[in-house]
C-alpha cells in the first residue's frame, strides 16, 4: 500500500503509518478551492494529498480521535509551512464542523472501526454542503466469515473487526438518502492458506473458499 501512495503528488512519507486500505483521494474528485474533510487523518497522509489537490484558495480539516496522530500532524504540518490545513482531536460520530460546510468528505480505513456507522455518514450528510459527495476507503465482508476465522482474520487483516457486510454497510448509505452512489474500486484481501490452515480443517477451508465469502477493500462514493 505505501508503495502505490509514492505516486500520488502531495505525497509525504513521514505522514504514511501504512494503515489505510485504499486511496480515497484517488476518486474524491477534489478541485482547487473546495474545503474537504478528512476522517480519521491520523499524521495526515491523505490530508496532506487533499491539500496538494485543493491548492492554495482551498482548505483541508483533518480530525482524529487519538492525540498522539494528531499532534505527529501537526509536526508534520509545520515542517510543510502549510497554513490552510487543520488537525483536530474529535470524535467522527459528533463533528465539530457547521452544517453544509465541506466540499468533499474523504475517510480510509477508519469507519469499520467506529461502532455506530450510521451516526458517521449522517454527520457526513450533514457537513456536506449541497451537491457535496464523499469518497471512502473501508473494509467489507462480502459473504460471511466462520466464526473460527473472525478473530485471526482481524489480526492479519489490521481493521475488520467492526467490519459490516457489504449489503449492511451501503444500505446505510442509501437510508441517508445518498445518491449516485458507487463502488468504485474493490479488491479481495486473501487470507494465507498458512493462517486457513492454522483455524479450519481441510473440509472447512474447501467449504469457505467454494462458498465465496470474501473480505473486501472498498472505496465507495457518494452524492448529497
Amino acid at each position: 500500500m505505501q508503495n502505490e501512495y509514492y505516486k500520488i503528488d502531495g505525497y509525504i512519507p513521514e505522514a504514511d503509518y501504512g494503515l489505510g486500505c485504499g486511496f480515497p483521494t484517488e476518486f474524491a474528485n477534489i478541485k482547487k478551492g473546495y474545503v474537504v474533510l478528512d476522517l480519521g487523518c491520523g499524521a495526515g497522509n491523505d490530508a496532506f494529498i487533499a491539500r496538494n489537490l485543493v491548492g492554495e484558495t482551498g482548505k483541508v480539516i483533518g480530525i482524529d480521535i487519538t492525540e498522539e496522530m494528531i499532534r505527529k500532524a501537526n509536526e508534520n504540518k509545520k515542517k510543510l509551512k502549510y497554513d490552510n490545513v487543520e488537525f483536530r482531536v474529535g470524535d467522527i460520530e459528533n463533528l465539530s464542523i457547521e452544517d453544509k460546510t465541506i466540499d468533499v468528505v474523504i475517510s480510509n480505513c477508519v469507519l469499520n472501526l467506529v461502532p455506530n456507522k450510521k451516526r458517521v455518514f449522517s454527520e457526513i450528510y450533514r457537513v456536506l454542503k449541497d451537491g457535496g459527495h464523499f469518497a471512502i476507503s473501508d473494509i467489507v465482508i462480502d459473504g460471511e466469515l466462520p466464526e473460527k476465522l473472525r478473530k485471526p482474520a482481524e489480526l492479519y487483516v489490521g481493521c475488520i473487526a467492526g467490519a459490516l457486510s457489504l449489503k449492511e454497510y451501503l444500505d446505510i448509505i442509501y437510508e441517508l438518502n445518498f445518491r449516485n452512489v458507487v463502488i468504485k474500486k474493490s479488491n479481495e484481501i486473501s487470507l494465507p492458506q498458512e493462517l486457513l490452515k492454522k483455524y479450519l480443517t481441510m473440509n472447512e477451508i474447501e467449504k469457505f473458499i467454494n462458498s465465496k465469502n470474501r473480505i473486501l477493500s472498498i472505496t465507495v462514493y457518494g452524492e448529497k
